[in-house]
């Protein structure tokens, strides 16, 4: 009997309860997320990843250590130890076979995240430095003008997400005259790194830009790109 109303508790969770647990969340050999944890050069993009899926999940508390096990309720018990099972074997889905050796072992969702996150959150001069490469070595040659663009945001994500710039002492970071400054030639860098990597043919219409005060930022000039782009089809 006392089994039977576990049972009942158990399916009366709800999705908004953390401890509600899906027929497909159980499901082996879908992959949770589309990227695989390499190490330094990736675990930001990684960490991201993971933090939107395992939200959609409801299921953070298990890595931020904020949904603790109950300390009474066996059935409860049972439940948050099949989740946490769930959360970690999402985790180690979703890292490369040099790292999940040296995970299979453990037994806790919240500690095996706050290992790697110790040990691969780390960004030094190499990981900028590619980076930059990346994004500064990046052409169209034969990609769309859509790809380019895309391919190109996408690596300044990475580097905003890496990069923090000079906190503001004034009070208001938004109207700050150095904040408005760094801003500014932030989007005066991002304008001039995606025009220089643009094929010849666009060269008349770069001009324009160019010549255009105040500047448009990489995105407007990316919109104004487009619209020749489909005239000329």
């Amino acid at each position: 009997m006392a089994e039977q109303g576990a049972i009942t508790l158990i399916n009366k969770l709800d999705f908004s309860d953390p401890l509600y647990l899906h027929e497909s969340d159980t499901t082996t050999g879908t992959p949770f997320i589309s990227i695989k944890l390499k190490g330094i050069e990736n675990y930001n993009i990684w960490s991201r990843s993971m933090l939107l899926a395992l939200g959609t999940k409801n299921k953070l508390g298990f890595i931020n250590g904020t949904f603790q096990r109950h300390a009474t309720d066996a059935t409860l018990q049972n439940q948050w130890d099949r989740c946490n099972s769930a959360v970690l074997s999402w985790i180690l889905g979703s890292i490369s076979d040099e790292l999940y050796s040296g995970q299979i072992f453990s037994t806790n969702a919240t500690h095996v995240w706050n290992e790697l996150k110790e040990t691969y959150n780390k960004i030094d001069g190499s990981i900028i430095y590619n980076l930059h490469h990346k994004i500064n070595s990046i052409k169209q040659n034969e990609n769309s003008l859509s790809d380019y663009y895309h391919s190109l945001n996408s690596l300044w994500k990475q580097y905003d997400c890496m990069i923090t710039g000079p906190a503001c002492t004034c009070g208001n970071v938004c109207n700050c005259p150095a904040g408005e400054f760094v801003k500014e030639q932030n989007k005066v860098q991002k304008l001039m790194q995606f025009l220089m990597g643009l094929n010849d043919c666009y060269m008349s219409v770069r001009s324009n830009i160019l010549l255009r005060d105040p500047l448009p930022d990489a995105k407007s000039a990316y919109a104004i790109l487009s619209r020749e782009e489909s005239h000329r089809n």
